[in-house]
């Protein structure tokens, strides 16, 4: 059985919504969806110790939020020029990555993926996230390029990670600037 109520916690001189779940769980956890902010609780847990733990968590649950507020308007703002440009580079660098390291794959996808800037499936198929499309072209690229190593390497591994240097030895640099 589940028991939801909505409170707010306050940050920055912001109110944040948030809504209470009582599930059967151990622990109590926050996450956010859509810009929506649910606390998962156990069930009798007392509304002292989830309002101490919110709280505690504020500035967290305020950056969280406004992150997914700006990566909602970064998702609705993709002309489709920008695609189109993405398309572009991906198959250009998927041609020439497979002749330089003579590997195949079966499909290249676009697609929006929350977890991941690109995937490689043991069949061979390789999604490269839509977001992409605001990237510079060497980051793009350099995606592609972990992709298909991939291909031959299902891990990352040290024999998967000279295999792609061996192609971009300056792939740290975009590895890093997607975590920004």
């Amino acid at each position: 059985t589940k028991e939801q109520n909505m409170n707010f916690v306050e940050y920055n001189d912001k109110k944040i919504l948030y809504e209470i779940v009582r599930a059967k769980i151990k622990n109590m956890y926050i996450c956010i969806k859509e810009g929506k902010v649910i606390v998962k609780v156990p069930l009798r847990l007392k509304e002292k110790y989830i309002v101490d733990f919110v709280n505690k968590k504020a500035k967290w649950i305020y950056n969280k939020v406004n992150e997914s507020q700006k990566q909602e308007k970064i998702n609705k703002t993709i002309s489709k020029e920008e695609v189109k440009k993405l398309e572009n580079i991906i198959k250009d660098s998927v041609k020439e990555y497979a002749d330089k390291l003579n590997l195949y794959p079966n499909k290249v996808r676009i697609r929006d993926i929350k977890y991941a800037w690109g995937s490689c499936s043991t069949n061979k198929n390789i999604t490269i996230n839509k977001q992409l499309a605001i990237k510079e072209e060497d980051v793009i690229k350099y995606v592609v390029l972990h992709e298909m190593c991939h291909l031959k390497y299902m891990n990352h591994s040290k024999d998967f990670w000279d295999l792609v240097e061996s192609i971009m030895p300056e792939y740290k640099t975009y590895k890093k600037s997607l975590k920004q």
